[in-house]
């Protein structure tokens, strides 16, 4: 065990964090340089393509040190996303250690500091890294500055590193060796090992990713996961070293995967415990939790032909992704569909591209909406997430909507902007303090349902991109929420209906109204787009028919001539409308979840 070491690479998005990892495991020769390609542990194309990680992954880097002793590096890598807070704090739960990497232009920004905490909750050895410091704009003493300021580190220790060009490698690796202790565990105690990770292969089952930290583990035993109390024989253990490398045996300190035969992701939880059936360890490993979705929408097919494809496609992408939630919806507009649940707006994305990508499928997605709780005049509470089963007003006593605290960091010069973004929005400002000399980290209170529309391209755009965003989630509070219906012609569309604040209902209305004109085309009568709360209209716009001019014969004369011929047109306007149909496009729907900048 004295040989081995566990440790995470925890920083903000894009500061380096998979380059690193390239060059560490190049740096272990586990890859020849003819097979190596950059961000070799993304293995999505969409990870790669917006240079973030979204499925952590881990991998055993033999490294042989300057006192001659070979040891066991294994590298868990971690999402950098704030939709996946929990995944993180499972994966630094199993480690001892961790690598805070800064970019030396970037600097300190908000989730390096939100990571920073999270890693010393589990009492982890950290080791700061500057990296890029190639860069022309790279302020390496600035940086210095900050990680002593800000995140309270030792800045003589920080390791000067160029991920990209591979400087500073092989003394990060010696850091890793001589600053981070060994895994402390008892071989000869009963088995207890936490689940960090998992994913579906189609040939074995499910691939638990796990870390021992008491007892043995080896093919042949029976063993129990404790919180959803399923009970597998283990079929093969071993270590990840990009292509997983089967052991007889692993042992307390070891990080490695297990395969038994498990048939989804979603029967393994994320924290859960393994121990021997029949002989358990005592109490489970702490801090475990249910990955409850925040933001919810519905996905229809564009073609309804397409439904049995969009089906097959959620279920097995269910298999690889076992936060991803979804229930069978309808839509009058729309036809069948799934109502599906995310862990945040990037999920939502991630989810809806892959089901584009790898099954080929179109796709309309419905505006994003949290969860509400909603109170009755009886007493009775319930918890409604789709605006189509929002009940009767008359009959709610209270409505709450959850709220985020929100820590974002920006250059001071940009605070009266980033203040006013937050109060539009129904921020309430709790605190801000400087960091460093024109640097303040300032904390807000947000209704979620304020930001999972634009706020981040909209604080990326007042703060000219020097912005950076963090949150956690709070609580429920009372507030005043109405039911926004888009009319086309006097027909709802339920499809476009959003759950709203009273007084932002009227903007959001007038805005929908005008991207739906923009869109829905013009025919032979008038088209009426109209937001209403219940029967009152908030909001209106008209898509002006075609038109004949069917005066033109008449040259001279008296006009009852053309009075008479334009009443007769206005008759035959009206009966058309009666009887015409409006086609919605699906660019219209799209449109309404669009930020009013697009």
């Amino acid at each position: 065990m004295k040989n081995i070491r566990n440790f995470s690479i925890i920083a903000h998005i894009d500061h380096g964090k998979s380059t690193l990892s390239d060059r560490l495991i190049q740096a272990a020769e586990l890859v020849s340089d003819r097979d190596f390609k950059e961000q070799i542990l993304d293995s999505m194309d969409i990870e790669r393509e917006r240079g973030i990680t979204i499925k952590s992954q881990t991998v055993c880097l033999p490294y042989k040190a300057n006192n001659g002793e070979t040891y066991h590096l294994n590298l868990i890598d971690t999402p950098g996303h704030v939709d996946f807070t929990y995944e993180v704090s499972r994966a630094l739960a199993s480690c001892e250690g961790a690598l805070l990497l800064v970019d030396a232009s970037q600097g300190v920004e908000a989730q390096t500091l939100a990571n920073l905490y999270l890693a010393m909750e589990h009492d982890l050895e950290i080791i700061p890294i500057i990296n890029k410091i190639d860069l022309p704009s790279a302020d390496i003493e600035r940086v210095r500055a900050e990680i002593e300021e800000d995140l309270g580190l030792d800045p003589d220790d920080a390791v000067l590193t160029s991920a990209k060009v591979g400087t500073g490698i092989d003394e990060l690796l010696e850091s890793i060796v001589t600053t981070l202790g060994p895994p402390s565990g008892d071989p000869d105690a009963p088995l207890r090992a936490l689940i960090f990770d998992s994913h579906y292969d189609p040939y074995v089952g499910t691939i638990v990713h796990f870390r021992v930290f008491d007892g043995k583990i080896k093919p042949g035993d029976t063993i129990k996961f404790m919180w959803n109390d399923a009970s597998y024989k283990v079929e093969e253990v071993g270590l990840f070293q990009l292509t997983r490398v089967k052991q007889k045996m692993l042992t307390a300190g070891d990080v490695g995967y297990l395969i038994a035969g498990i048939k989804t992701v979603s029967d393994t939880k994320c924290g859960d415990t393994i121990t021997h059936k029949h002989a358990p360890c005592v109490e489970p490993m702490p801090g475990f939790k249910e990955a409850k979705p925040v933001v919810f929408s519905s996905i229809y097919p564009i073609a309804s032909d397409d439904y049995e494809d969009l089906t097959a496609a959620l279920e097995k992408l269910k298999l690889n992704d076992a936060s991803l939630i979804y229930e069978k919806d309808s839509s009058v507009a729309l036809g069948f569909g799934f109502r599906c649940g995310f862990l945040g707006l990037l999920h939502l994305e991630v989810v809806q591209e892959r089901l584009e990508r790898e099954y080929g499928l179109s796709l309309i997605l419905t505006a994003p909406s949290v969860r509400y709780e909603i109170g009755f005049e009886e007493g009775e509470t319930i918890i409604i997430d789709n605006p189509a089963n929002y009940p009767d007003p008359t009959t709610i006593a209270f409505a709450r909507e959850p709220f985020i605290k929100a820590f974002i960091m920006v250059p001071d010069r940009y605070m009266g902007a980033v203040m006013k973004l937050c109060l539009e929005r129904r921020g309430i400002n709790k605190n801000y303090q400087y960091l460093s000399r024109d640097r303040l980290e300032m904390i807000f209170e947000l209704p979620l349902s304020e930001v999972i529309y634009d706020f981040y391209d909209k604080l990326k755009t007042v703060t000219q991109g020097y912005g950076s965003f963090d949150y956690e989630m709070m609580d429920y509070r009372i507030s005043k929420l109405v039911k926004l219906d888009i009319l086309i012609n006097g027909d709802k569309v339920d499809a476009l209906s959003q759950l709203v604040h009273a007084d932002r209902a009227q903007m959001r209305g007038r805005f929908a109204c005008d991207k739906l004109k923009g869109e829905i085309p013009r025919q032979m009568f008038k088209i009426a787009i109209q937001g209403a709360i219940g029967a009152k209209v908030v909001s209106r716009s008209t898509i002006s028919p075609f038109r004949k001019d069917v005066t033109a014969k008449c040259y001279g004369g008296d006009i009852s001539r053309k009075r008479k011929l334009l009443e007769k047109q206005k008759k035959g306007k009206k009966r058309m409308k009666m009887v015409g149909q409006v086609m919605i496009p699906q660019s219209a729907f799209l449109s309404v979840l669009k930020s009013d900048d697009d």
